[in-house]
């Protein structure tokens, strides 16, 4: 009998050898049963991407949660900077202990975070206004940065900014503002610093404007250029910045930082798209970003390093008090400075902001993602254990 299991096995193992079908009365098996995932991996939940993006070689991009910022803990992990303002503003950055004590930054009862510069104090002319500017403890080399907020600051003398800033001597591992503006201005400014040797590339698409001078593209990131203009790129919409943003109960802004390029996205209220409110980003759904930084003219990992990130709020200032004469806005802006009033949209309003790392998917073979299958893909692993449970199955039955 011994003899006539052998030959059966054989008999079977040959014709298995032969043919990918699989026995049927096995079908129902679940074949992901046997796989693990390197770094306790979990499959997307998700149900509404339409798409998901991929890199050349074909691997799927997944953007993971590394930091959330928000609520009660949201000032745990930054600094407060009390430094002179380097954009030499007419502010006073406080501690943090001043900063709560007068009701500069804090957290509401429904998790809102609060920061704002001082709208209580009469100013005698040439004294600075107090304000808040912190600093990430984290450091970042590339990833998805999700900012929701139902307001940012705005108003005649006012200067606020969300960026990132490579640590080390300004600006050689360059700066990202986000969002930047000035005045009552309803479009945002996305802007690189950088060291020489970093440009946009005009051929990118996105849908803002590249900023000019004399009527020039600024194309070079160089700092040390053009008054420290940067690179910019002006949004299109007018609810980017200012008050019809906060009119529509704010928004979300996003940037897209890897080795290929460094892209933002806004989206107003009503725009957000499902898989950022589902926590599960997927940027090849968002369309075209309002600004990009192309590797195509800058090479991304040799000007961008170590950022942290920032939220200030400043007044007057290099671009504010440069530009205050053709804001629309009255006055000087060392006489607007005095009235507390001038500032009471000079605020942010955080819901949360959240930091995803990127990571590759990939089905067979080996890569240098961050994590990858480790064994075949599931159709040939469903297979072998079909064609092991059979052969059990057919033995014990002989």
């Amino acid at each position: 009998m011994l003899k006539v299991r052998h030959a059966i096995v054989c008999l079977l193992c040959r014709h298995l050898s032969e043919t990918v079908a699989f026995p049927s009365i096995l079908s129902n098996i679940n074949w992901k049963a046997g796989v693990e995932l390197l770094d306790n991996f979990e499959w997307p939940k998700t149900t509404s991407p339409t798409k998901r993006e991929t890199t050349p070689n074909g691997s799927t991009i997944l953007w993971v949660i590394q930091d959330t910022y928000e609520g009660s803990t949201f000032f745990d992990t930054f600094n407060f900077y009390t430094g002179a303002d380097p954009t030499n503003g007419l502010v006073n950055f406080v501690d943090e202990q001043t900063a709560f004590n007068d009701g500069l930054a804090r957290v509401t009862s429904d998790n809102k975070v609060i920061m704002r510069g001082d709208n209580t104090t009469q100013l005698a002319y040439g004294v600075n206004r107090n304000s808040v500017r912190i600093t990430s403890q984290a450091q970042y080399n590339m990833g998805l940065f999700i900012l929701d907020l139902d307001m940012a600051p705005w108003g005649c003398g006012v200067w606020p900014a969300f960026w990132t800033l490579g640590n080390g001597t300004w600006p050689f591992n360059g700066e990202i503002d986000i969002i930047e503006g000035v005045h009552d201005n309803e479009h945002n400014q996305v802007t690189w610093h950088t060291a020489p040797g970093c440009n946009l590339t005009q051929s990118t698409n996105f849908t803002g404007s590249i900023v000019q001078t004399n009527y020039v593209d600024n194309l070079q990131c160089d700092a040390f250029i053009n008054g420290n203009a940067g690179c910019g790129v002006t949004e299109w919409s007018r609810a980017s910045y200012g008050p019809l943003f906060d009119e529509a109960d704010g928004g979300v802004f996003a940037m897209n930082w890897d080795e290929n390029g460094i892209a933002v996205w806004s989206f107003y209220r009503a725009t957000i798209p499902l898989d950022i409110t589902q926590g599960e980003p997927n940027p090849s759904n968002w369309g075209e970003p309002v600004a990009a930084l192309s590797a195509q003219s800058c090479n991304i990992t040799n000007y961008f390093a170590n950022h942290s990130i920032i939220f200030d709020i400043t007044f007057c200032g290099d671009w504010a008090g440069n530009s205050y004469n053709t804001s629309g806005c009255t006055g000087t802006c060392q006489n607007t400075l005095m009235d507390p009033a001038n500032f009471v949209n000079a605020s942010w309003i955080i819901n949360s902001l959240s930091v995803y790392k990127q990571t590759l998917l990939v089905i067979g073979g080996t890569s240098g993602a961050t994590r990858r299958h480790p064994i075949m893909n599931l159709e040939m692993t469903g297979w072998i254990i079909s064609t092991i449970v059979f052969l059990h199955i057919v033995l014990v039955s002989l």
